[in-house]
């Protein structure tokens, strides 16, 4: 994968939404100076579609060769999924 690969990936997620998920640990010594676990937290979050994102990757997809057709095409399923991430949310 090409370096540019990962940036235009990454973008692509940030125009989608995505769940990202963290895990925090919290260590305390015993007796005998050892780490031990005391507390594990896990915890997702979801981040929203960006706009600012939506727009690049539509920039980049070409959309300025698109016919008319395939524009009112992808204006619906960009509709319905935002009504879907509305409705999750």
């Amino acid at each position: 994968m090409k370096n540019d690969d990962v940036y235009v990936d990454a973008l692509k997620k940030k125009a989608e939404g995505f769940t990202a998920t963290e895990i925090s640990e919290e260590y305390s010594s015993d007796g005998d100076g050892n780490l031990v676990l005391v507390k594990r937290k896990v915890n997702s979050k979801y981040y929203p579609p960006d706009t600012a994102a939506i727009k690049s990757v539509l920039d980049m997809d070409g959309l300025e060769t698109l016919s008319d057709e395939e524009l009112e095409n992808e204006k619906r399923r960009l509709l319905t999924e935002f009504a879907n991430i509305e409705r999750k949310g």
